[in-house]
């Protein structure tokens, strides 16, 4: 493959990843190379290579009498609206939670930078694996102020978002979120908990939350598996 080549097929293998991405193929085969070439404009080589390039990523595969089946589809999360993450799955499969850890601890510097308050102060630790059709999606850190905290540890857990429980104890609403969305590798304890290969890249998402007063009450540490979701926002101008 020629340097031309090799960054056409790239390319392609870019717009098809996208579409991958929004859905475009989830419950059907992607059209036979002919067909692809057609629709993006490029020769058959080109198309074949870029869904090679694919396939070595494990974002599609070949099954025998069907055709190019993408894996495993990704599911959408808004970046526009403040939801837990059962609100923006409704709908994908059932989401289930594993509760690791519910229980009291002093914050550390750092946390209770996140949290706006002082070290040592009482904070509530939440640690959930999270699944959705059974399949390993995020892995969840959640630190919450103790007032807002404590009250939670009675509740379901399991079977219930955080941001609701909040809003259903304290009798207040959630105001909004500061987000940062970056990518990491999983180190050995998140890779076997989410079943992926060590150092693996996965979304990492820091979200500060407060009350709509502007109080800080939640900061959440989540790491999330990259080939099972994707994340989407419209933004105005």
């Amino acid at each position: 493959m020629t340097t031309s080549r090799a960054q056409r097929a790239r390319q392609l293998a870019g717009v098809l990843r996208e579409s991958i991405a929004q859905g475009t193929f989830d419950d059907q085969p992607l059209p036979d190379e002919r067909a692809l070439g057609q629709r993006l404009g490029a020769s058959r080589n080109a198309v074949r290579e870029a869904l090679g390039l694919l396939r070595a990523e494990g974002l599609i595969t070949r099954r025998r009498g069907i055709g190019t089946m993408v894996v495993s589809p990704k599911l959408g999360h808004g970046l526009d609206r403040l939801a837990g993450l059962a609100e923006n799955l409704d709908g994908h499969g059932e989401l289930g939670n594993e509760v690791r850890a519910a229980r009291i601890e002093t914050a550390t510097p750092a946390i209770a930078e996140r949290l706006e308050i002082a070290a040592g102060e009482r904070i509530v630790y939440l640690e959930r694996l999270r699944r959705i059709g059974g399949a390993p999606l995020s892995l969840d850190s959640t630190y919450l102020v103790a007032d807002i905290g404590l009250p939670l540890l009675d509740r379901d857990l399991a079977g219930r978002d955080v941001f609701a429980l909040i809003e259903e104890t304290s009798g207040q609403r959630l105001g909004r979120s500061d987000v940062l969305l970056h990518a990491v590798n999983a180190d050995p304890a998140s890779a076997e908990l989410l079943e992926v290969p060590e150092s693996t890249a996965v979304f990492a998402v820091e979200r500060c939350t407060r009350l709509a007063d502007g109080r800080a009450v939640d900061f959440e540490s989540i790491h999330l598996r990259a080939d099972r979701i994707s994340f989407h926002a419209s933004l105005p101008r």
